[in-house]
C-alpha cells in the first residue's frame, strides 16, 4: 500500500449476539492491522467485554477505538451474556447510529445483516455500505439455491432426500433440515430483504482454499460482489487475546490447560454447542451417557438449558462425580476459553454444533469434527465438513428447530457414543481425516498472511474504498 495515500476510515456495526458480535470485533482489528483507522460502534457494557484486547492493539500501534452509542432514556439492550438470537430488535439505535454518520462521516460501513433497518438509514446519508452476513459461500450457495429452485417443494415427505440442484458437488438434504420459514414459504424476520440492494458487496469470514469452487460459485454465478478475509478469528495471536474472547470463561484457563496437559496428544473430544442454542434436559442427559461409555477423555461446554426446571436431571446418578474422580471428563458451565482449548496438542476432535464460528475454529486448529447441526445455516455447514472438506461425520441431527424450540427427536446415546469412539479412533478414514484437516489449518494460517488470499482480499476493498473517495 502506498505511504501517502490517506488513511480509511471505516466504521464497524456489530449486531449484538456473541456469534456475531465477535468476528466483528475481530474483522475491525483485522482491519485495523492493515493501516485502517477503525472504529467499533457498540452499546453499553459490550466496550467492556472486549476493551483489553483493543487496549492490546492500541498499545501496538493499531488505530482501533470503540464508540458506545447512547441509548434513549429509560430504555435498554442488555446483551452482556452473548446469546441474544437473531430476532432481536436493535431498533432503537437507528437515532444514535444517524447522528453518529452525520457527524463524522466515515468512508464506509460495515453493517451486520441482522440489523434489519439499517440500510435504510445509511443509505439515506450517503455512506457506501459492505455487509457482514457471518456464513460462508458455502452455505450462502445452498440458501440461493433453494430460493432459486425450491427443490424441497418436490419430495413427498419431510424426510425424503432431495438434491440441492446446479451446485458443485452433490449435496443432498432432507426437508426437515431446511429452517421452519424455508419449508413455509414465508420470510426471515430476522434479515432485512433490503440489505443487499445499493451495497457496496459483501466481506465473508472465510478464505478461498477452504471453499474455491464455491466462492467462484457465489462471485460468479450469483454475482455477489465479495471479499474474503478470514479467519478472522486467527488476528487473536497471544494467550490473552484468546483466553479473554468474548465472555470471562467460567474456569480459569490455567486449570483447564493443565487438565488438557495431563491428556495425551489428540486423545480429548473438545464438545460445545455455541453460545445461543439450549438443549433440553433429555438431550443433554444422552450426551452424558454416550461420552462416558465411549471412553475417550473429554471436555464438555454445558452452555443453557432449555428447561431449567428439570436442570437437575441432566445428568445420570453420578456421572459428574465418576468423570471428576477418574479425571475422563472436564465439564465447564458457562463460557468457555475455546480458541485456547481447541489449539491444544491433546484435542483431536471437536463435537460442534456448526456454527460457522464454530466450524471455522475448529477448520484453523486442524481438528476432524462430530457434526451436530441445530437450527440457522448448520445443516448446511455440516454438508460442508462431511461431504465436501471430508473432515468430519454425522452424529445423526435431522431435525431443524430454532434456539428455544423443543426438538421432536433426541439423538440417542447409542449414535453419541458411535461418532465418539469412531472420530477419536485410529482407523484409516479418521487418519485421512485428521490429515485433511491439518492441510486445511496450514492453508488457513497462509489465507491471513502477507500475500495470502485473504491478506490480499482485505488490501483490494481498502483500495477499492480509495478509489470511491478520491
Amino acid at each position: 500500500m502506498e505511504a501517502e495515500s490517506p488513511t480509511v476510515n471505516i466504521f464497524f456495526f456489530p449486531f449484538v449476539g456473541g456469534g456475531h458480535l465477535i468476528p466483528m470485533i475481530d474483522l475491525a482489528r483485522l482491519f485495523a492491522s492493515h493501516g485502517v483507522k477503525a472504529t467499533i460502534i457498540t452499546i453499553p457494557n459490550e466496550a467492556t467485554v472486549f476493551q483489553k484486547s483493543i487496549d492490546r492493539d492500541q498499545q501496538s500501534g493499531l488505530d482501533i477505538n470503540f464508540h458506545v452509542l447512547q441509548l434513549p432514556p429509560d430504555t435498554s439492550l442488555q446483551t452482556v451474556d452473548m446469546s441474544a438470537p437473531p430476532m432481536t430488535d436493535t431498533s432503537i439505535l437507528q437515532e444514535p447510529l444517524k447522528q453518529l454518520l452525520i457527524q463524522r462521516r466515515p468512508d464506509c460501513i460495515v453493517t451486520d445483516t441482522f440489523h434489519r433497518w439499517v440500510a435504510d438509514v445509511i443509505d439515506a446519508i450517503g455512506i457506501p455500505r459492505i455487509i457482514f452476513n457471518g456464513n460462508c459461500c458455502f452455505a450462502r450457495c445452498c440458501d440461493e439455491n433453494i430460493k432459486r429452485f425450491s427443490p424441497h417443494t418436490e419430495v413427498a415427505s419431510d424426510t425424503e432426500l432431495f438434491v440441492m440442484p446446479d451446485l458443485p458437488d452433490k449435496i443432498e438434504l432432507t426437508r426437515s433440515q431446511l429452517p421452519i420459514f424455508v419449508r413455509t414459504g414465508t420470510e426471515f424476520p430476522g434479515k432485512s430483504t433490503r440489505a443487499e440492494q445499493n451495497s457496496f458487496g459483501q466481506v465473508v469470514n472465510s478464505f478461498y482454499a477452504l471453499e474455491p469452487a464455491y466462492v467462484d460459485y457465489f462471485r460468479n454465478v450469483i454475482g455477489k460482489k465479495a471479499w474474503l478475509v478470514g479467519p478472522v478469528s486467527l488476528c487473536n495471536r497471544n494467550l490473552e487475546d484468546k483466553a479473554a474472547r468474548g465472555q470471562k470463561a467460567t474456569i480459569d484457563e490455567n486449570s483447564c490447560l493443565n487438565w488438557l496437559d495431563s491428556k495425551k496428544p489428540n486423545s480429548v473430544l473438545y464438545v460445545s454447542f455455541g453460545s445461543l442454542a439450549r438443549l433440553s434436559p433429555t438431550q443433554l442427559y444422552e450426551i452424558a451417557l454416550g461420552l462416558e461409555s465411549a471412553g475417550h477423555p473429554f471436555v464438555w461446554v454445558v452452555g443453557k438449558i432449555l428447561d431449567d426446571k428439570g436442570k437437575e436431571n441432566c445428568f445420570p446418578d453420578g456421572f459428574e462425580e465418576r468423570i471428576l474422580n477418574s479425571k475422563m471428563g472436564l465439564i465447564i458451565k458457562g463460557w468457555a476459553p475455546q480458541l485456547l482449548i481447541l489449539e491444544h496438542e491433546s484435542v483431536g476432535g471437536f463435537m460442534t454444533h456448526c456454527g460457522w464460528n464454530s466450524t471455522l475454529e475448529g477448520v484453523c486448529a486442524g481438528v476432524p469434527m462430530i457434526t451436530w447441526p441445530l437450527s440457522a445455516e448448520q445443516f448446511y455447514n455440516e454438508k460442508l465438513v462431511t461431504e465436501v472438506l471430508k473432515i468430519g461425520i454425522q452424529v445423526g441431527s435431522e431435525e431443524w428447530a430454532s434456539w428455544n424450540m423443543e426438538r421432536k427427536t433426541v439423538v440417542a446415546k447409542e449414535k453419541v457414543e458411535a461418532a465418539v469412539v469412531r472420530l477419536m479412533g485410529a482407523g484409516d478414514e479418521v487418519m485421512e481425516m485428521k490429515r485433511r484437516a491439518k492441510v486445511l489449518a496450514e492453508e488457513a494460517k497462509r489465507a491471513v498472511e502477507a500475500d495470502g488470499s485473504s491478506f490480499n482480499d482485505v488490501d483490494a476493498l481498502i483500495n477499492e474504498i480509495k478509489r470511491c473517495i478520491r
